[in-house]
């Protein structure tokens, strides 16, 4: 359980983060990974070699997962669980750049400039499904991705294959599939912040109780969908910010209409499903902000923050 948010302010700088709602035990650490660093990929053992410093949120399992990042070009691409529809082949093509779908993140980032880059790379890869360290299992992803230009998309490997949609709201949660979503938006179509001041059912008058009658219906639960249609409806209706601070404060601040408090939700293992981190990257400057359940306060990374020429932890991120 996830929720990712891709949002621009009016001086058209880009915001893109998301929280990561996890059951399972972590230990996330900020990383920088230089230009022109070489990686093996996994079980394919083919040899890569980036052309772009960025920098991320990973954990070290022998490799370095990343979950989210952003590139100095002003790439920005997130990973979110998308169970019961994810779907990978397990062989290996050698046509193909095959790449483990848990490794697309460094991917992308490491080589590509932009959304337009990323859709002319995802023709030639090829994702394959491999067992990680973390959940002990092929876990289901789904990607978001956007650039400091304003594009916006989502991708989904299901058994219909490797799909690519545009992303025109910005915003992604779990399971169904990025369309269901966006159809299911419809049902709230009436929602809005402007609210009538009165009703009138024959011959009584109704009047609302307080502010917000006009959100009367926006889903409160957790669920992926509600959260879906929660966010998308505070990110489309929030006043737009100005400055490189104002946005920082709606972005993070919207992030809390959909954050898991740890409790209230728990899985069938018996464990909490809460989130853990919230990140946001300026894809315009290479800023790096996150807060974590235990500390709201907002600390700051930059992409720019390794010289080496070697992968290098900014510090964990609790």
């Amino acid at each position: 359980m996830c929720t990712a948010m891709f949002l621009q302010s009016k001086s058209k700088e880009a915001f893109f983060g998301r929280t990561m709602d996890f059951s399972y035990e972590i230990s996330p650490e900020v990383y920088v990974v230089p230009k022109d660093y070489e990686w093996l990929s996994l079980k394919s053992n083919l040899k890569i070699k980036n052309k772009y410093r960025f920098i991320g949120t990973g954990q070290d399992t022998g490799n370095i997962l990343f979950a989210d990042g952003a590139n100095e070009k002003g790439l920005g691409v997130a990973t979110l669980y998308f169970s019961e529809y994810a779907y990978y082949d397990e062989e290996i093509k050698t046509d193909k750049v095959s790449i483990a779908h848990i490794e697309l993140v460094s991917y992308l980032l490491g080589n590509c400039a932009s959304v337009e880059e990323v859709i002319k790379a995802l023709s030639f890869i090829h994702l394959f499904g491999i067992t990680d360290e973390v959940t002990n299992s092929v876990a289901p992803l789904h990607w978001i991705i956007a650039d400091k230009h304003g594009n916006c998309i989502v991708v989904e490997s299901t058994k219909a294959g490797v799909k690519i949609y545009n992303n025109p709201i910005g915003v992604l949660a779990n399971s169904p599939n990025f369309p269901w979503h966006l159809t299911n938006l419809r049902n709230y179509y009436q929602l809005s912040p402007i609210q009538l001041e009165r009703r009138i059912w024959g011959n009584l008058i109704l009047t609302p109780f307080g502010q917000g009658a006009g959100t009367f219906g926006l889903p409160g639960d957790f669920t992926p969908p509600s959260r879906f249609v929660r966010l998308s409806y505070i990110k489309s209706f929030i006043m737009l910010p100005i400055t490189n601070e104002e946005t920082l404060v709606t972005c993070f601040n919207a992030m809390n209409s959909i954050t898991i408090p740890k409790g209230v939700v728990i899985t069938k293992n018996n464990t909490f499903d809460y989130t853990k981190y919230t990140v946001f990257t300026n894809l315009t400057t290479g800023d790096y902000y996150f807060n974590t359940y235990l500390n709201p306060e907002i600390k700051k990374k930059n992409i720019f923050d390794n010289n080496s020429d070697k992968i290098l932890s900014l510090g964990k991120l609790f």
